[in-house]
């Protein structure tokens, strides 16, 4: 095998010259918090000086079943030693797997394996239209896609241009035509956009990045009956609340409805390897023929290795139980901080939307001091701290990253 001399840069030894080599070579697309990870295992990681912290983020719920979970590490070393990329020009001996345990696991038929969420709701974008004009008979170019205010679904030019939040769309239009955006969790406000040209309503069955925000309990419910009676495709974001996150695997189970189609991610890729699908019926996935999508990497063999593992955790129940009794353990502990810095709490399953008094902190503030304690959270729309640790942390460790909260919060006060 040919060999390669490749300069490389030191690891850096402290934190401090780690940031300081992102920030001179790496675009400041991001506001991290100073912390350096090197290691990490279970729902616990460590900085490159030593100290540990206990991750309550879980890579926004790509690492829903924690660092280097064995039987996910296991599925990747062994695919590694076998083959990683074939392109989709050929076939390779995990994709029909995947694809047929992915389909099982959600209740559909047919899976179309990309990388990405933003890729994968893309995806889901382009199969509404072509199912619009193939199958509903919506004029050409003319169709259109009902969305939510609050709703995030990705940065991709396309996404941004229904999207609402000034950071992720300002300085980058001109804008995709095509969507009209309606208030989160008001049913008839959908029914009432819906004309002869609409495809698609495109929800998130809880809004994450807008601060675990949960609709009316008969919203799905409502958006289900009158997308079929109008020969409309309900289309749900899953790619943060799904796959054991709320305690069930999927968010629409809970209101007990069947979208169209389904997006999922982050967590389908176990924290390995970027994996994201959309999962639907044949009548719906049937509009893509060969050459009208695609993706070099999309279902490529490690990442269905891995979301083969991932579909086979879930398959016992086990997470999605832990999310339950842990998720009321959380609950339980965040409503004692009520009047205690905390405003408010919204949660289901092991995620959760903590409001901090404004006149208190912000977010941020509150997050960088958690980091101080050794908790790792992420803030979110200025007041807003989103907690989400892997499922498989432990309720001793769950309830010290409470208790470091309300340290915080009675050191602000």
């Amino acid at each position: 095998m040919l060999k390669a001399s490749i300069p490389s840069q030191p690891t850096p030894a402290s934190s401090a010259a780690a940031i300081a080599l992102v920030d001179e070579h790496s675009t400041h697309n991001y506001h991290p918090l100073p912390v350096v990870i090197a290691a990490a295992s279970g729902a616990w990681v460590t900085d490159v000086e030593g100290k540990r912290y206990l991750d309550c983020l879980a890579g926004y719920s790509a690492l829903n079943f924690g660092h280097g979970h064995p039987e996910l590490v296991a599925a990747a070393h062994t695919q590694l030693e076998r083959l990683t990329l074939t392109s989709r020009a050929f076939h390779h001996d995990q994709l029909g797997p995947f694809c047929a345990e992915l389909a099982e696991l959600a209740g559909m038929d047919m899976v179309l394996p990309m990388n990405t969420g933003a890729e994968g709701v893309e995806s889901a974008l382009k199969i509404a239209r072509k199912w619009g004009y193939e199958v509903k008979g919506v004029p050409a170019n003319e169709a259109t896609i009902i969305v939510a205010s609050g709703n995030f679904h990705g940065r991709t030019i396309t996404i941004i241009s229904f999207s609402d939040d000034p950071s992720a769309r300002d300085g980058f239009g001109p804008y995709t035509p095509g969507f009209r955006t309606v208030p989160y969790g008001d049913a008839a406000a959908v029914a009432a956009a819906i004309d002869e040209t609409t495809v698609a309503v495109l929800v998130e069955p809880i809004q994450g990045e807008s601060g675990v925000i949960i609709p009316p309990a008969d919203y799905l419910p409502a958006l289900r009956q009158v997308c079929t009676e109008q020969q409309v495709l309900l289309v749900l974001d899953e790619i943060q609340s799904g796959l054991g996150r709320t305690g069930r695997t999927f968010a629409f189970e809970h209101e007990s409805v069947r979208p169209d189609l389904l997006i999922l991610g982050k967590a389908l890729g176990g924290g390995i390897v970027p994996v994201s699908a959309v999962v639907g019926n044949r009548d719906v996935m049937g509009v893509l023929r060969p050459g009208e999508h695609g993706s070099t990497f999309g279902g490529n063999p490690m990442a269905c290795a891995v979301g083969r593992a991932v579909v086979a955790l879930l398959s016992t129940g086990e997470f999605q139980q832990r999310a339950t009794e842990l998720g009321a353990v959380l609950r339980a502990g965040l409503d004692k901080l009520v009047g205690q810095g905390v405003v408010a709490v919204r949660s289901r399953g092991l995620w959760a939307g903590v409001d901090i008094d404004p006149a208190l902190a912000t977010g941020r503030e509150v997050c960088e001091r958690l980091a101080q304690h050794g908790v790792l959270a992420k803030d979110t729309h200025g007041s807003t701290i989103r907690l989400a640790p892997p499922l498989v942390i432990d309720q001793a460790d769950l309830e010290w990253a409470i208790d470091q909260l309300a340290a915080v919060l009675a050191d602000l006060r």
